[in-house]
């Protein structure tokens, strides 16, 4: 069993029915190509512009019931086709950076927000979400069930680990940065560690701070009856704008999750006391 994901890795315009637009263009093209889901880059609803000023990125805020957001929920459902659609979220205190899944019959099934914010930068006037989720995902052919962190949330391996001990097989990553080397190889290694399929969706060449480079690393990194080791990279997009698609072989997935090593098979977490310990500091 496989599915299609496809990563809208396009430039945003310079409003919110403009975006709205686009991305509604985008995801018809991803059905088009065969998706099953779609995965839109960090904070489309705004194209991630995060003016420091309360009052304007207040004004930029949308609420997760918005037409903006409702129209998504009718294509999910018009279209049969999943659709994350990340959004500058209003909030009692400041905004959030958030994505919503709904599934093909347009039904809510995900609302997650980014936990780890870049609060040394501009992610400062936004307000962080306070766990992580996954949710069974049913995508006609079969069920996967996804989580989801974006962007900075996947320097730290917490989040792809809890994500992977509540369930997750996919993590869906929407992204707004340079991709390079680092980061890459940050993201093979929450795939590997996890046992999980890492699926990223970047902003391409021409949107500030981005280089496209949307990757799907499918959490295989060696099959039983073959020699060596094998690339958990299945598709990296070159930096130029598009709609990109790339298939995940769950079969392949599962059966290596249920013979591997990793993941939770050998955890130790009664030695793991410090990394709930609010008051451990490093050494930086």
């Amino acid at each position: 069993m496989k599915i299609n994901i496809a990563f809208l890795q396009i430039l945003p315009g310079k409003s919110l029915e403009e975006n709205l637009a686009i991305g509604k263009k985008a995801c018809v093209t991803a059905k088009e190509k065969g998706a099953d889901i779609a995965l839109f880059p960090e904070m489309w609803s705004d194209g991630y512009y995060l003016p420091q000023e309360k009052d304007v990125v207040d004004s930029l805020a949308i609420k997760k019931n918005s037409d903006f957001i409702n129209e998504f929920r009718e294509l999910a459902a018009e279209l049969q086709m999943a659709i994350g659609i990340t959004f500058l979220e209003a909030h009692d205190t400041k905004p959030l950076n958030s994505v919503i899944f709904f599934d093909r019959l347009g039904r809510e099934i995900l609302h997650y927000s980014k936990v780890q914010t870049c609060a040394f930068d501009l992610e400062r006037v936004l307000f962080g979400g306070d766990d992580f989720y996954v949710a069974d995902l049913d995508f006609g052919r079969g069920t996967v069930k996804i989580g989801s962190m974006i962007c900075f949330d996947r320097e730290f391996p917490e989040s792809a680990r809890i994500l992977m001990l509540k369930g997750a097989e996919l993590i869906l990553a929407p992204n707004a940065c340079p991709m390079e080397i680092n980061r890459l190889s940050a993201l093979r290694t929450r795939a590997y560690e996890n046992m999980v399929a890492v699926a990223t969706c970047n902003y391409p060449e021409g949107q500030p701070d981005c280089n496209g480079h949307s990757t799907l690393f499918d959490g295989v990194p060696w099959l039983p009856d073959e020699p060596g080791v094998r690339d958990m990279c299945v598709m990296e997009t070159p930096g130029e704008p598009g709609v990109y698609i790339a298939t995940l072989d769950l079969d392949m997935l599962r059966t290596h999750r249920s013979n591997d090593i990793m993941g939770d098979k050998y955890r130790r977490p009664e030695t793991y006391g410090i990394l709930s310990d609010v008051n451990a500091k490093g050494i930086i």
